[in-house]
C-alpha cells in the first residue's frame, strides 16, 4: 500500500522546506505540496521534522577481539538499535582471512543474513603482496569499493608505506577509495611494554602509550601519500585537533583528502578514562582533550571535516553478568577482561543507535552546526562519498523511501535503560536530549514506531556500491 506523509518539515543537506512525500514500493515517488492519494495509508507529520535515514560509514558488528570476546551487537542487534536511532544504512569492515578476498567477503555475508537494515562493507587491507594487489580489482565485482588500510597495529593489521602506497595505486586504477586509521604503530609498540614494566596498567594509560602526535603525523603522511599517488583518500575516526589542521593544510592545497570523526571524539577526554569505570571509554584511537574537542567541532562547522561516523564496536563493561535483550539473557566476555592491564581492554565503544539524537541535541539545537549541515555529515555526504547517492541519502524523488520522522520538541532522558543497544552501559547516560526520531521508515517499511519495533530479522538488504564523489 503506498504512504503519503502529510505537512512534514523537509530537512535535506541544502534545504528546509513544508511538503508532502508519496512513498510507493519501496521509493519516493513524488515530493510536493497537497498531495493526495486515494489508496494511500496517511501519517500525519505536521509539526514533525523528516530527514533522509542516517548513514553511518564506520560500523564493526560480530567482530573477533581475542579472548573469547566479540563486539556484543551483530547484523541484528546492531541494526536495530540503529534503526531506532534513526540510522538505516550501515557500512561494516570485513577482516581479510589468508584465503582470499571471496572468503572473507562470503564470511561477512553469512553473518549478515541477519540484518535489520540496509548495509555495505569495506574491506580491511592488513596484508599486501602480488597475489592480493592482482585480486583487489574483484572487490568490485562484489559491490566492494572501499580498502581500508592502517599505519599501527604492528604485526597484526598493518601495512607499511610500501603497501600502503600500492594500495592507493590500485585504488587509482581501478576506482576506488582508501580508508585510513592513523596512528604511529612504532611508537605506541615502543611506549606499550614500557608503561607495563613500570606498573601502569590503568585504562589512562591506553591513550598515553599511544600519542596524539602520532595520530597527526600519520595523518598528513596518508594525505602525502595520497597526493604522490594522484588518488582520494579518507581519514577514518579522527580525534586530534592537529588532525583537523593537517586535513585542512592539505586539502587547502588541492589534496584530495577526507575526513570522519565520531561523537565521541567531540564530548569525552582522557579524564573520563581515569574515571573508576575508565574502561567503558577504551578504544582505538582514544579520547584526548577539550582543546582537541573545540577544534574538531570547529572542523565540522566549517566543513573540513566531511563525515560523522561512529566505529560503533561495542562490549560489556561487566561480561560475567548478562543482561535481558529481547526478553533472553545474555552475556558476552567484555572489557572486564583488561580489569589489570588496559592492554587486555577490548577496545571499541557503543554508538550507532546514540549518534543522531545525541548530535540533534548537542549539535544543532545547540547552533553548533545547522540542520542542513547535519544531514550533510551524516547521511548525504556518506551516500555520496560511498557511492550510494542518490538511491540513499536524499529525499527526492526515485531515492530509497529510508525516511525518519522527528519529533523536535520530545524530550528523553538517554541511557542504556532506553537503549536497544547490546551491552549493559552507555556513554551518555542520564544526558538529557530534546528531539528524537519518531517513525522510521526503511525503503517504505515502517520498522520504528515510537517505542514500537516493527523491522526484523533479514530485512536489510545488502548495497552494491559504485565509485563515489570526493567532497
Amino acid at each position: 500500500m503506498p504512504t503519503l506523509i502529510k505537512n512534514g518539515t523537509l530537512i535535506t543537506a541544502s534545504e528546509t522546506f513544508q511538503a508532502d512525500i508519496l512513498v510507493e514500493g519501496q521509493q519516493i515517488k513524488e515530493i510536493g505540496k497537497d498531495l493526495t492519494h486515494p489508496g494511500a495509508a496517511l501519517v500525519d507529520a505536521t509539526g514533525k521534522f523528516i530527514t533522509p535515514g542516517g548513514i553511518d560509514p564506520h560500523t564493526h558488528f560480530d567482530l573477533p577481539m581475542g579472548n573469547n570476546a566479540f563486539s556484543s551487537d551483530d547484523h541484528y542487534t546492531g541494526h536495530k538499535a540503529a534503526a531506532f536511532g534513526g540510522t538505516t544504512t550501515v557500512m561494516d569492515f570485513v577482516v581479510q582471512e589468508p584465503d582470499g578476498f571471496q572468503r572473507s567477503v562470503d564470511v561477512w555475508m553469512e553473518k549478515a543474513q541477519k540484518a535489520a537494515v540496509d548495509y555495505s562493507f569495506h574491506m580491511n587491507l592488513t596484508h599486501m603482496d602480488d597475489t592480493i594487489a592482482a585480486d583487489i580489482p574483484h572487490l568490485r565485482e562484489m559491490g566492494i569499493t572501499t580498502l581500508k588500510v592502517f599505519t599501527a597495529y604492528n604485526g597484526r593489521l598493518r601495512l607499511d608505506d610500501s603497501g600502503i602506497f600500492r594500495a592507493l595505486r590500485i585504488a587509482r586504477e581501478n576506482g576506488m577509495l582508501v580508508m585510513a586509521h592513523c596512528e604511529n604503530g612504532d611508537v605506541i609498540e615502543t611506549l606499550i611494554p614500557e608503561a607495563l614494566a613500570a606498573g601502569h596498567t590503568s585504562p589512562e594509560w591506553h591513550a598515553l602509550t599511544r600519542p596524539g602526535w602520532g595520530a597527526v603525523e600519520a595523518s598528513l603522511r596518508m594525505c602525502a601519500m595520497s597526493q604522490q599517488a594522484d588518488t582520494p583518500v579518507y581519514i577514518v575516526h579522527m580525534n586530534m585537533g592537529g588532525e583537523a589542521d593537517m586535513l585542512k593544510y592539505a586539502r587547502e592545497r588541492g589534496v584530495k583528502a577526507m575526513g570522519e570523526t565520531c561523537p565521541p571524539y567531540l564530548f569525552f577526554t582522557v579524564d573520563d578514562m581515569r574515571r573508576p569505570d575508565g574502561a567503558k571509554w577504551v578504544c582505538s584511537p582514544p579520547m584526548r582533550s577539550k582543546e582537541d574537542n573545540a577544534r574538531l567541532w570547529t572542523a565540522l562547522k566549517e566543513g573540513t571535516l566531511q563525515t560523522i561516523g561512529t566505529d560503533h564496536c561495542p562490549f560489556f563493561f561487566d561480561g560475567t553478568k548478562p543482561i535481558i535483550y529481547e526478553g533472553q539473557p545474555v552475556a558476552i566476555p567484555g572489557k572486564e577482561l583488561g580489569r589489570d592491564n588496559f592492554t587486555k581492554i577490548p577496545n571499541g565503544l557503543p554508538g550507532v543507535e546514540d549518534r543522531l539524537p545525541v548530535l540533534w541535541t548537542t549539535a544543532v539545537r545547540s547552533g553548533r552546526i545547522s540542520a542542513n549541515q547535519f544531514v550533510a555529515l551524516t547521511s548525504t555526504n556518506p551516500a555520496k562519498i560511498f557511492g550510494l547517492y542518490p538511491r540513499k541519502g536524499a529525499l527526492i524523488p526515485g531515492a530509497d523511501a529510508d525516511i525518519v520522522i522527528w519529533d523536535p520538541e520530545k524530550k528523553v532522558k538517554h541511557g542504556v535503560a532506553r537503549s536497544h543497544q547490546r551491552t549493559d552501559y552507555n556513554l551518555y547516560e542520564g544526558w538529557e536530549l530534546t528531539g528524537y526520531p519518531e517513525k522510521v521508515f526503511l525503503r517504505g517499511k515502517l520498522i520504528v514506531d515510537g517505542e514500537q519495533w516493527l523491522g526484523k530479522s533479514g530485512d536489510g538488504q545488502f548495497l552494491k556500491r559504485s565509485q563515489g564523489e570526493i567532497l
